[in-house]
């Protein structure tokens, strides 16, 4: 079964609004735990308040499963590619390959999908901020 990541979608087209300085100001460093909880994404950070714009989440793929294609709209977005392989798919048919030890940059406006082409699991963490 393909999974379906409107969660996902969601948290990447969602539009983002800065923080008043003096609200940034509360933001706090902390730690978030990369649970391994099976296939699908588990957020990292969420959005205001929690950030000023940035949004993150740890992504598991089972093989021959995808995200789903989704666009970049008005964020930027790096995949961090913690373990396996695969490829990011473009909608012109262009891919990018996947890799651990690897970070792939996505450009606003960018429609994509990423797919698990390996044996193993592919595990990334996607970070997106706003960027315009």
């Amino acid at each position: 079964m393909r999974i379906q990541l409107k969660f996902a979608a969601a948290l990447l087209l969602m539009t983002f609004t800065p923080l008043a300085y003096s609200q940034a100001q509360k933001l706090r460093p902390k730690v978030v735990a990369l649970e391994n909880r099976g296939n699908g994404i588990l957020p990292i950070l969420i959005g205001p308040p929690e950030t000023v714009t940035m949004k993150s989440g740890y992504v598991v793929l089972d093989p021959g499963k995808s995200v789903g294609k989704h666009s970049t709209e008005g964020h930027e977005e790096i995949l961090i590619v913690l373990e396996g392989q695969g490829e990011m798919l473009f909608h012109d048919g262009s891919k990018l390959e996947v890799k651990a030890s690897t970070a792939l940059y996505c450009p606003p406006h960018t429609e994509h999908d990423i797919k698990n082409t390996g044996t193993g699991s592919l595990r990334y963490v996607y970070i997106v901020a706003n960027a315009e």
